[in-house]
């Protein structure tokens, strides 16, 4: 992959993110431009939402527990809710796929690709809580635990759902250096 398709495939994930946010029906935003000439097929735009969704998991349970050390479970928890409040059309996305109640069958690599991935999601959970230091099928249990715990307790908050509304960093530092 060169640094322009890099960068282009970051640009049309963002777009598709965007449009995932404003639907928020679980379906694959196929129609996005660009999409079919940078996702070889379903299941890779897939694995790039479920990572952004994991990655950004991650560093809001860091963020988290920076400022509530002291109840690692309560900051993971808090930090499921940001994060759904942040990616709310991708959590539907993944929870469709992860499931599967909304369309056809999956095939086999998608299935199996989400079951890996939901379980590394829930062990993160379990282990950054506290409550698990194995990454066996224990933490599973666990985190799964988590999760539902998470889910019970979110109350949707209102998102930013128009790219153009979004305060980008590099704008902030721009008017904060114009100033």
């Amino acid at each position: 992959m060169t640094w322009k398709s890099f960068h282009s495939r970051g640009e049309i994930l963002r777009d598709v993110i965007a449009v995932a946010n404003r639907r928020r029906d679980g379906a694959l935003p196929l129609d996005v431009d660009g999409v079919a000439d940078v996702f070889d097929d379903d299941l890779t735009l897939l694995g790039d939402l479920q990572l952004r969704w994991h990655t950004r998991l991650a560093g809001r349970i860091e963020r988290e527990l920076l400022q509530q050390p002291m109840d690692l479970e309560k900051a993971v928890v808090a930090a499921w809710h940001a994060t759904a409040d942040e990616l709310p059309g991708v959590l539907a996305i993944l929870d469709r796929y992860r499931a599967d109640r909304h369309g056809a069958p999956l095939d086999q690599a998608t299935a199996d690709a989400m079951a890996t991935s939901t379980a590394k999601e829930r062990i993160l959970l379990a282990m950054m809580a506290g409550r698990v230091s194995v990454a066996d099928d224990r933490a599973v249990r666990v985190g799964a635990e988590i999760e539902r715990r998470a889910r019970a307790s979110y109350q949707p908050q209102r998102s930013v759902t128009h790219r153009g509304e979004q305060t980008r960093l590099l704008d902030r530092i721009k008017a904060a250096l114009a100033a």
